[in-house]
């Protein structure tokens, strides 16, 4: 079985960045271990916001800049994903890269989506998050000192309106667990955004605007101050 934890020791990586939580600490215990050369963040092709966390570029880039990594994105739309993504993952290459870095946590052991692609360019893939318990992952996560608030949520999973815009905590996780719900939001519960912690240089500072829903899922769109 691949070493998929530790791949990174002592070499320059790629990130794959969400801006969420699982990704960004990934990349908190890729770069106790390794070097990035930076990070990668994949847009929808239609409106320019990124997959699932709906962040916008400038946004990504502030979070980027805060963590003190250049972010490259690019916007593909579900057909042209796979493509788009190897481009970066080469240019990433071109940099130095070896290895890339992502916040996967249950995958197969065989087939894993991210381990071909970076085998299509030539890099490892380390997942740092693999196989970790998911309580311990959100817990670890708010331990470490990040701030990381609900900006997506499927109303068919449990969760609910009043859910956008709470901070993860410890009493938060618990009330999670409570109602049933993974506290990793790993079958698409919930998603979140980072806002600060121990590889920030400065908090991102933000205004809520107005609640966007579509079907079953509702998102807190999130404005840089």
């Amino acid at each position: 079985m691949n070493d998929w934890i530790t791949k990174v020791k002592n070499k320059k990586f790629i990130a794959s960045f969400s801006g969420g939580k699982d990704s960004t600490l990934a990349l908190y215990k890729a770069m106790q271990a390794g070097e990035p050369v930076g990070l990668i963040g994949m847009l929808d092709e239609t409106d320019h916001f990124s997959y699932s966390h709906r962040l916008s570029p400038e946004f990504l880039e502030a979070q980027a800049r805060a963590i003190g990594c250049p972010i490259f994105t690019r916007a593909a739309s579900w057909t042209t994903y796979e493509e788009k993504f190897i481009q970066l993952l080469e240019e990433a290459k071109e940099k130095g890269a070896e290895v890339l870095v992502t916040g996967d946590v249950d995958v197969p052991d065989h087939g894993s989506w991210h381990e071909n692609v970076a085998n299509k360019v030539g890099l490892d893939l380390c997942m740092p998050l693999w196989h970790r318990e998911r309580r311990e992952i959100v817990e670890g996560f708010v331990d470490s000192g990040f701030v990381a608030m609900v900006t997506t949520v499927n109303l068919s999973m449990g969760m609910r309106m009043d859910d956008l815009g709470r901070i993860l905590t410890r009493d938060y996780i618990e009330e999670l667990v409570e109602r049933s719900i993974d506290p990793c939001g790993e079958a698409g519960e919930f998603h979140t955004t980072v806002l600060d912690g121990p590889i920030f240089s400065a908090p991102i500072q933000v205004e809520k605007l107005d609640i966007i829903r579509k079907d079953e899922y509702v998102f807190l769109p999130l404005k840089l101050k």
